[in-house]
């Protein structure tokens, strides 16, 4: 592998239970329910997009104190809509950012920011 090259890994397990794994990153240990059940726990498609949102909100946050922005707190909201015929792709997603303690313009560009990297 060349330098600069990260590989993140998980490893799923089946559980014993149908639609529920087990899964392991590093060390930490967290279970997984299919999104057509049991849902008791997160589901993959929920999973997924926390990924997603988790990555606004670091990234947002680390570039606001690289850059000494004042961001106070910052919400991310992301939906994921995906027909019953077609359960595993999205049709769509969105995000809302609300960010506290910038006015527009900064919040604007520290989104801008997330969206172009």
């Amino acid at each position: 592998m060349g330098d600069g090259v990260v590989i993140d890994t998980v490893r799923s397990y089946s559980s014993g239970v149908v639609g529920r794994s087990l899964n392991s990153a590093r060390t930490n240990h967290f279970v997984l329910d299919s999104s057509s059940g049991p849902n008791e726990a997160l589901n993959s498609a929920e999973a997924f997009l926390a990924g997603i949102s988790s990555c606004g909100v670091n990234l947002i946050e680390m570039h606001a104190r690289d850059t000494g922005v004042p961001l106070r707190s910052l919400h991310v909201t992301i939906a994921g809509t995906r027909s019953p015929a077609h359960p595993g792709t999205f049709e769509s997603v969105t995000m809302r950012f609300e960010l506290h303690g910038v006015d527009q313009a900064q919040a604007e560009a520290l989104v801008e920011t997330y969206r172009h990297r």
